[in-house]
């Protein structure tokens, strides 16, 4: 259920970190035949990676994993902020590090959010991107091998980059 808690969804008027109206707590969602499309399609990573254990499963994790639809080289983690470090815990940050290492020439990269503070998991480091009040768009610079090698935050605009949904039916450009 943390699916109906951590992100942002607009089709329900639902704001990041509450439960949704509609949540059944212990449960589950009290709407769940007629639940919008954006739930109806989101799964997170727990529920398709059968690599995944028990561990992972966001209840007991306390974060919600998924891969952007539309980019697959990045990964989000949205984590209960009741919970912040809940991600950095083993076997947590180690898999996550070797997702971004394995995926490297393909420039993946793992965006973190805790409430309105967001980091960034790149091949050979931790970058911290601030607290966050509002949209934004993250620039990317790639290495001549096609790491990520350097994010930086800024205000929403046309030019080419990345932008990081606080839900996972947000649009991303590149």
């Amino acid at each position: 259920m943390m699916c109906c808690k951590l992100p942002l969804i607009k089709e329900l008027e639902k704001p990041s970190d509450r439960w949704c109206r509609h949540a059944v707590i212990g449960k589950g969602c009290g709407i769940y035949e007629t639940r919008p499309s954006v739930c109806q399609s989101f799964f997170c990573q727990w529920m398709v990676d059968p690599h995944l254990g028990p561990e992972w499963k966001p209840e007991k994790a306390k974060f919600i994993l998924y891969v952007d639809r539309e980019k697959e080289e990045v990964f989000n983690v949205a984590v209960d902020p009741a919970f912040p470090d809940a991600w950095t815990k083993p076997p947590f940050l180690a898999a996550i590090k070797n997702w971004v290492s394995e995926g490297a020439a393909l420039g993946r990269f793992v965006v973190v959010r805790v409430g309105k503070r967001w980091s960034a998991v790149l091949p050979d480091r931790i970058v911290e991107l601030g607290n966050v009040e509002q949209d934004f768009v993250l620039d990317r610079t790639r290495g001549p091998t096609g790491k990520t090698i350097e994010l930086r935050v800024r205000p929403p605009s046309p030019l080419k980059a990345i932008a990081l949904p606080q839900h996972p039916d947000s649009e991303m450009r590149d």
